[in-house]
């Protein structure tokens, strides 16, 4: 299993992104959000065949991401210049941590859910989770956990994706507004080269 920083600093692509992370605790959602800025950076989509090619980063878009208290999962909403939703994928989770830096990051247990508000769903990487089975790297425990929380996932967001984009804007707008109001300050501004290097 990989370990991930919410703040995506290797590998996709980012150049200049401030990053946000604060708890947050309201009537519909309780847990960790993260908010990334993309200022600039290359413009990528990924093809979908609802929806059409979803753009997944360049300037002006945000990735709006949520750590749902007592969820074995990362929700990542990246949401258009003109804040309306793309695309939101969600990562089978082992677990959450901390960085010394504050920057959570989490353990990626293989399975994702991708979904659009046009209706497309889709499971991926399910012969990964097979394979690290039959290698040992994960437990039969780890491996049904795994696919019960995927099934939960299916069930709770994309059995009623107009109600979960809903959702996922209203947490979107309150990230937004602490942004705005200066409750909220970013955790670190990085640029990042077209190589992936950090400055």
């Amino acid at each position: 299993m990989k370990r991930k920083r919410l703040d995506r600093d290797i590998g996709w692509g980012f150049q200049g992104f401030p990053y946000y992370q604060f708890r947050l605790e309201t009537e519909g959602f309780c847990g960790l959000v993260s908010l990334i800025d993309i200022l600039s950076g290359e413009q990528f989509f990924w093809i979908t065949e609802k929806a059409g090619n979803v753009p997944t980063t360049g300037a002006g878009m945000k990735w709006l991401q949520l750590v749902p208290d007592g969820k074995s999962r990362l929700i990542t909403a990246m949401y258009k210049p003109d804040g309306v939703l793309s695309v939101c994928y969600v990562d089978v989770t082992e677990r959450l941590e901390y960085d010394p830096d504050g920057v959570a990051a989490y353990v990626d247990k293989y399975l994702d859910v991708v979904f659009t508000p046009e209706g497309d769903v889709s499971v991926h990487d399910r012969d990964e989770l097979d394979e690290a089975l039959h290698a040992g790297d994960i437990t039969e425990e780890q491996y049904m956990a795994a696919i019960k929380e995927c099934d939960r996932i299916l069930e709770e967001m994309c059995r009623d994706i107009p109600k979960t984009a809903e959702l996922l804007s209203d947490i979107y707008k309150k990230a937004l507004e602490k942004v705005r109001n200066g409750e909220i300050l970013p955790l670190h501004t990085k640029y990042q080269n077209p190589k992936g290097d950090i400055k």
